[in-house]
């Protein structure tokens, strides 16, 4: 009974480090680690997202494995100990970064710059990916034990995760080379048909009988999910510009936290009140869908908005000419920062 005393009282601060403090330094992470590409790649930015993000497809693909040995070996104490090892590489890592971007220092002042909400091109996308992710970890949480409860206990459901992670890393590298050839906003197209596809494989799960029709939604599903992925920092500079790129994505991947935080909760819920996973993910397969109707209506918007302003230029000559959202909208694009002379490496 002392023991399950002790393990209990454990689990708090477990609960803080690893859960608050652990997530807290994620998202310091990962944010600059796609801002700072913008810095230095410019023609071949999407290509360079793409690797990058195909980094952690990389570990996805290993560290089930690596992880259930040390469990074994070590036990979850000293495994926690060995990804904290880990972890401080990103500590050095984060060292390297160097902007290269002249900061404009009023801006800079700001703490929170809540003037790219006047972009409307901008606020369709940050409404867009939050609502089509209310189903997307749907699947990531609650396969594994579909699995189990139409398979069988005996099932290797590790090689699920081994193909998504997988076809997950070949679609960021694919999609990331092929938005370089797609021109201004439109690459938010990629974006569209990524949820698409990313619905209508979470709504084919329950319709998988054998373990081979898993096997070959897990790997569609994780070549979209690459390409939703690599993608949202061009598309980000594409809308905001690169002086307000990062708050851009933060603001983004804060508004992306709450639904992916309250699917899995639900379909758990509708799994103990129906007595199958069926129906959690045929509903999961639903918002993909409809976000990636939303997102179509990006690249419109954007164009009208620059037509617009360049309608009100002549008129306002001789005084200041754009206020935040012109700015971003036409000088602060990326690809009016193609033409700069930046150094670039």
């Amino acid at each position: 009974m002392p023991v399950n005393r002790v393990n209990i009282g454990s689990l708090e601060p477990l609960y803080f480090t690893y859960g608050i403090l652990f997530a807290c330094g994620c998202s310091f992470a990962y944010q600059p680690s796609l801002v700072i590409l913008g810095h230095y790649f410019k023609k071949r930015l999407g290509l360079v997202n793409g690797i990058v993000t195909a980094g952690s497809s990389l570990f996805t693909v290993s560290l089930p494995f690596l992880l259930k040995y040390l469990l074994n070996a070590i036990r979850l104490y000293n495994t926690l100990r060995v990804l904290c090892v880990f972890l401080f590489i990103l500590f050095l890592a984060g060292f390297t970064y160097k902007p290269l971007l002249p900061r404009n220092s009023k801006r800079g002042k700001k703490a929170f710059n809540f003037s790219i909400f006047k972009i409307k091109s901008y606020c369709i996308w940050a409404f867009g990916i939050p609502a089509a992710l209310f189903g997307y970890f749907v699947p990531y949480v609650h396969l594994m034990n579909h699995v189990k409860e139409r398979l069988g206990a005996d099932v290797r459901e590790e090689v699920l995760l081994l193909c998504i992670g997988v076809t997950s890393g070949v679609g960021r590298l694919i999609c990331g080379r092929v938005a370089d050839y797609i021109p201004g906003v439109k690459k938010v197209y990629l974006q569209a048909v990524s949820f698409f596809c990313i619905g209508l494989m979470s709504m084919m799960i329950p319709l998988c009988y054998n373990f081979g029709g898993l096997i070959a939604v897990c790997l569609f599903m994780g070549l979209f999910d690459g390409c939703f992925i690599c993608i949202m920092a061009p598309i980000a500079f594409e809308l905001v510009g690169p002086e307000n790129v990062s708050q851009a994505i933060g603001f983004l991947l804060g508004f992306m936290s709450i639904p992916m935080t309250v699917g899995p909760p639900i379909a758990g819920f509708l799994r103990d009140s129906l007595g199958s996973y069926d129906v959690a993910f045929y509903l999961a397969g639903v918002p993909p869908i409809l976000g990636g109707v939303i997102l179509c209506l990006i690249p419109w918007v954007h164009e009208r908005t620059l037509k617009k302003n360049e309608k009100a230029l002549p008129k306002e000559s001789g005084e200041k000419i754009m206020d935040d959202v012109t700015s971003a909208l036409t000088f602060g694009t990326a690809e009016d920062y193609k033409k700069e002379d930046v150094s670039v490496i």
